[in-house]
């Protein structure tokens, strides 16, 4: 798809933009409503092992693979990144971003935080790298809770890993709170429209 912009040899195409934060701050409802508003940016599917939750699309929502195949695109250096989470493989795949670059859209990607380290270690991405944040643990537990998805033992491992994950944001460029959705929102487009005005 071709954007036309009178001065586009001075503008970036195909920015990779990464969100990342603790499970269940967010992210995915965050993505959905910029993705709705913005038709320049296109979700990138990670691959993943984990098993599919109610209502979720494979190739949507996540390409669902089992561990077999997902190990083997490891050996073939099918990923970006990859790394292992409660249990469960979660990985970008390198064809999944050139693709999207192909058609002149900017991949837009949510990892967890371990994985969003593995993107960082690599410069030739220039990867825009966004960290969203819950207004507070209790919170971030609370809407864990409320999802339904999870044991009370998942839930209090995701919790203690959140813990850790907040005390990186100083390794990132952005920070989002996502303490009401439509200012959230608001705030990644902001980031966006001043990344895709950068010469």
């Amino acid at each position: 798809m071709k954007f036309d912009d009178s001065y586009g040899e001075y503008r970036k195409s195909g920015i990779f933009f990464v969100i990342t934060g603790p499970s269940g701050v967010g992210k995915t409802t965050l993505m959905n409503r910029a993705l709705e508003r913005d038709e320049r940016l296109a979700y990138s599917v990670s691959h993943t092992t984990r098993s599919k939750r109610a209502g979720e699309v494979d190739g949507e929502d996540y390409h669902f693979v089992d561990r077999n195949e997902f190990e083997e695109m490891v050996e073939r250096e099918g990923f970006l990144e990859w790394a292992e989470f409660c249990g469960d493989y979660y990985g970008t795949s390198r064809e999944e971003i050139k693709s999207i670059k192909r058609e002149e859209s900017d991949p837009f990607l949510d990892i967890d935080v371990q994985g969003a380290k593995q993107l960082r270690s690599d410069p030739s991405l220039d990867a825009v790298f966004v960290f969203l944040a819950p207004p507070s643990l209790e919170e971030l537990e609370r809407r864990i809770m409320d999802r339904g998805a999870e044991t009370e033992d998942t839930i209090e491992k995701r919790i203690r890993i959140a813990r850790n994950e907040l005390s990186r944001i100083p390794e990132f460029d952005y920070l989002v709170v996502n303490k009401e959705i439509k200012e959230a929102v608001s705030d990644l487009e902001a980031i966006i429209r001043a990344e895709r005005l950068k010469v």
